[in-house]
């Protein structure tokens, strides 16, 4: 297939902001990685002083492989922290881990968002794989109906991305807020882990941007918005 230069125009602003908001978010974590917290506190520390805090007692944390991997699995209610937040003291590294804790509580407080984003992961897995498979193929073939249902498909990952949106910054905030009450990071440090936490959640605007983006381009090209037939 021969390469589309439109296909750049709507995907080329797109790409620059998922690599700005990559860049932002590693410099933040960088940066605030040599800043080590007042209260000399661990990630996996400060995330079981939240967690024990809110009386959440049966969600376990433990160590994941690699850089910036940490997550919440609420099938198995453990909290994973990598390498650089689990036994770090760094502002950095204590921010995540509350952001982490902050996930923990919307799950045990069944937070809605969270729950809509479970139910729409199997849904957002296969349109991921599928969806644009079958949009490049319905281009290929000058198939509109084709196209038609890849975007279906794939619209299933946008709309799990957008649900993902207010999981992550509500996690954000609960994590800025319960890091000064329970004497975690004092308020002085409260600026510079919340732009750790900010550029992070830049991430996943720009996974809506782009996915948005690929999927306005299948539109556009196939003809099933414009008019052209």
């Amino acid at each position: 297939m021969i390469f589309d230069p439109m296909y750049l125009l709507f995907i080329a602003p797109a790409l620059l902001f998922s690599l700005w908001a990559s860049w932002r978010t590693r410099s933040n974590f960088k940066k605030y990685s040599r800043v080590t917290v007042s209260s000399g506190l661990t990630g996996a520390q400060a995330a079981q002083r939240i967690l024990d805090g809110a009386g959440i007692h049966d969600v376990s944390i433990s160590h994941a492989r690699g850089i910036l991997t940490d997550h919440y699995n609420p099938g198995k209610k453990t909290l994973a922290l990598s390498q650089g937040v689990h036994g770090s003291r760094s502002l950095a590294a204590v921010g995540i881990a509350a952001h982490e804790a902050g996930h923990a509580i919307q799950h045990a407080r069944e937070y809605g968002p969270l729950k809509i984003r479970s139910l729409l992961v199997p849904t957002a897995s296969i349109g991921s794989n599928l969806g644009y498979i079958v949009m490049l193929l319905g281009l290929f073939i000058a198939s509109q109906n084709m196209v038609l249902v890849g975007a279906v498909l794939f619209s299933a990952v946008l709309l799990f991305q957008l649900v993902t949106l207010p999981v992550e910054f509500d996690a954000s905030n609960r994590a800025k807020a319960l890091v000064v009450e329970r004497g975690i990071v004092g308020a002085s440090e409260r600026n510079g882990m919340g732009k750790v936490l900010n550029a992070a959640a830049m991430t996943y605007v720009a996974a809506v941007v782009t996915s948005a983006a690929t999927l306005l381009y299948f539109l556009v090209r196939s003809g099933v918005l414009g008019g052209r037939r």
